[in-house]
């Protein structure tokens, strides 16, 4: 069995309910937002007119369970660690299963995630703090505007990765292989200039050290939708909770354009 399987399996018995970052090497992890089938079309037009936040990587037909290619045996209602449910913008749950919320005419969407193009980063060598750290990668809501289609509308998120410059520089090379998970940072420096106040107090995950000397360096991050979502209040929506992927069996080095 592939240890992305695994990982999905101890999901959806109740085992595992933890972020998923540095887990199942080698394996494509997704963001998830799942709605009803009369708002999927704007939702897959607002994700092509917003490809580095919300990169697709699978759509499901409406009530399927499944996601074509992602994955033989996968239940998109249990096999993520943890869910949000939402009602008009406002989360109402937090729950591991999102058996009982299921419906006929729901669409699942699976979105590339940074945790893909980690792996690459790990191979040059670069430390990923919140990994090292144990613990959630930083995110950040930005000022920075999406582009809208139909009610979906907000405002863009961010991951945060501390690097020393020189590190920096190969991180943002790297990245840009993988266009489908995120690709190049989108900022670099100043947080103030994408409307971030404080590092120390991100709006999802959780903090990170930035040592002296070191940068903060942002990627567009699969949050986004979340952010969207909030601001654009459909009547009933589902996504992951942050850092809690959906793990595939699909391969990160697939993902890589060169």
């Amino acid at each position: 069995m592939l240890e992305s399987e695994k990982i999905r399996l101890s999901a959806r018995s109740g085992e595992f309910d933890q972020p998923t970052a540095g887990l199942a090497y080698g394996f494509v992890q997704a963001n998830v937002v799942i709605l009803p089938a009369d708002q999927a079309m704007d939702f897959l037009l607002f994700c092509q007119r917003n490809p580095k936040p919300c990169p697709i990587l699978g759509v499901s037909s409406p009530g399927e369970r499944h996601i074509p290619g992602l994955g033989l045996n996968l239940d998109i209602a249990t096999d993520v660690p943890r869910y949000l449910v939402w009602h008009n913008g406002e989360m109402t749950a937090e729950t591991t299963d999102v058996s009982a919320y299921w419906r006929d005419d729901l669409v699942s969407f699976a979105l590339g995630c940074s945790f893909s193009f980690e792996e690459a980063l790990l191979e040059q060598g670069l430390e990923l703090r919140h990994i090292s750290q144990g613990c959630n990668v930083s995110m950040y809501r930005t000022n920075v505007p999406t582009v809208a289609a139909g009610p979906f509308h907000g405002q863009l998120v961010v991951t945060m990765r501390p690097f020393k410059p020189a590190d920096a520089i190969r991180a943002i090379q790297v990245t840009s292989r993988f266009p489908s998970v995120h690709g190049a940072p989108v900022h670099i420096g100043d947080p103030a200039q994408i409307g971030i106040a404080d590092l120390s107090k991100p709006d999802y995950g959780d903090p990170v050290q930035i040592k002296d000397g070191e940068i903060p360096v942002y990627w567009a991050c699969g949050v986004t939708p979340q952010s969207v979502l909030m601001a654009s209040r459909p009547a009933f929506c589902i996504t992951h909770a942050p850092g809690h992927m959906l793990v595939t069996d699909r391969r990160n080095a697939e993902l890589a354009t060169f």
